[in-house]
């Protein structure tokens, strides 16, 4: 009776309970769980290919099949960074940092998906997630070593040791390779792109994909650059340790031939040459695009909110008196300043990707929506409700560029234009939300919200 009742309330406002207001999912999808296989001996000193905290690295693979057998995926895990001890420190006792606290199992959705009718183009294809643990998007090779701590930045190394210990399981013998990744793994995609291919046979098709990774080196609203300052740290950190710790050793103070040995080494080189001591800025994937050989897709929102709203755009240190917490919160809630404010940042996007537009091999989808990561959300990725251009889902669009099916070069209308969009701010303040998480967040407000709790309850 009582949900009868309910039903009843949400005809008379007009509201269709789960496709309108985008409420929570009654239905649980049948879930694709992926076990983890550590890659052995990574740890002995010869490869030295560690997390932070010294326990040897991991991946997650499901075998392809029928057509889609010699053809592979390649997601990079995401997950933020660190750029002090301070911050390694702390991660290397997380997920972020050791394989010891991850999860053993790991739901593969959206692009990882092997199902047919939810991932179309790549169900059936060698499907991988590399876990992410070295807090520098795989990207150093040095160490921090003193009499209380050790932290292990190996990222190039842990790269490489999968890698190597996919070529017997087939890779060696790849068809199709597409190397893709979520935020800061999205970004170590602009890192490894072109270091793929010197793995997999010359006849291969390698191209990359990065889902959220495009952050863009801007000044915050306060006009500082904090993203930037974090990066320089970031890939700094792991050079300027293990030269302190090889002076140290040797106290040859002034003979001592400075070669970096961290993140910097692993950037292109031809970015780095061009930016000479500004090098660590070929870390940001805006400056490093125009230097990658290799076909590459860029997914990403023009209002990601990690970037906007929580480290780049509007981190804590440029919004002090919390004049934007409301905004972050619901873009509905922004004031037109704010919004003028955003629209600005999605200018600068575009700009950065101005010439990459007119580039022959490369493909875009740049929507409007409030969001992050996007590829492996399943009803991000292809659904009835996936955001849509020109009525092309992400799945749709990017399996056009993979394949050469068609135009493959999207980019939406500035916000609130395109009412495919779910708009949903993640509430942990821009952390990524897991992968499992079987909850949609209510778009709507007031007593709307408690009828939209409790029905699907009732139902079930």
């Amino acid at each position: 009776m009582m949900m009868s009742a309910l039903w009843v309330v949400l005809m008379l406002l007009g509201v269709t309970p789960w496709r309108s207001i985008h409420c929570l999912e009654v239905k649980q999808e049948k879930r694709l769980l992926v076990a983890m296989t550590l890659v052995p001996h990574a740890d002995c000193r010869l490869i030295d290919a560690v997390c932070l905290d010294g326990s040897p690295p991991a991946y997650h693979l499901h075998e392809g099949l029928g057509s889609g057998a010699r053809n592979w995926l390649l997601q990079f895990e995401g997950g933020g960074w660190c750029n002090d001890v301070a911050s390694c420190a702390a991660r290397s006792k997380t997920r972020r940092g050791s394989t010891r606290y991850m999860n053993k199992l790991e739901v593969f959705s959206g692009i990882l998906s092997n199902d047919s009718t939810a991932n179309p183009d790549f169900y059936d294809w060698n499907r991988v997630k590399l876990r992410y643990c070295d807090g520098a998007s795989f990207g150093g090779d040095s160490e921090f070593l003193n009499s209380t701590t050790a932290l292990y930045f190996r990222g190039q190394r842990i790269w490489k040791a999968i890698v190597l210990d996919l070529l017997p399981k087939g890779l060696i013998q790849a068809d199709k390779v597409l190397l893709s990744g979520c935020s800061a793994g999205g970004l170590a995609t602009f890192l490894h792109c072109d270091d793929l291919t010197r793995f997999v046979p010359e006849t291969a098709t390698v191209k990359c994909i990065s889902d959220a990774g495009f952050f863009l080196d801007v000044r915050d609203v306060s006009g500082q650059y904090t993203i930037r300052s974090f990066f320089s740290s970031l890939v700094s950190l792991q050079v300027r340790f293990l030269l302190l710790f090889v002076l140290s050793l040797t106290f040859r103070f002034a003979k001592l031939d400075v070669v970096p040995q961290g993140v910097q080494k692993n950037l292109n080189p031809n970015c780095t040459s061009s930016y000479g001591l500004f090098a660590y800025q070929c870390f940001f994937p805006q400056h490093a695009l125009s230097y990658i050989r290799t076909p590459y897709f860029i997914l990403n929102s023009a209002y990601d909110v990690y970037q906007q709203f929580h480290h780049i755009f509007v981190p804590p240190s440029a919004d002090p008196r919390g004049r934007w917490y409301s905004c972050k919160l619901n873009p509905m809630a922004c004031s037109p300043i704010q919004i003028a404010i955003l629209q600005g940042f999605r200018n600068e996007m575009l700009e950065a990707l101005e010439s990459f537009e007119g580039s022959q091999n490369g493909g875009l989808f740049i929507n409007s929506c409030f969001t992050h990561c996007q590829s492996e959300l399943q009803e991000a990725w292809f659904g009835p409700s996936s955001p849509r251009l020109h009525n092309k889902t992400i799945a749709e669009v990017v399996g056009d560029w993979y394949f050469g099916r068609g135009m493959a070069k999207e980019v939406d209308c500035p916000y609130p234009c395109d009412s495919t969009c779910d708009d949903l701010i993640p509430s942990n303040q821009g952390r990524e939300v897991p992968s499992t998480t079987p909850l949609r967040i209510c778009t709507i407000g007031c007593p709307l919200f408690v009828i939209c709790l409790l029905l699907p309850l009732m139902i079930i």
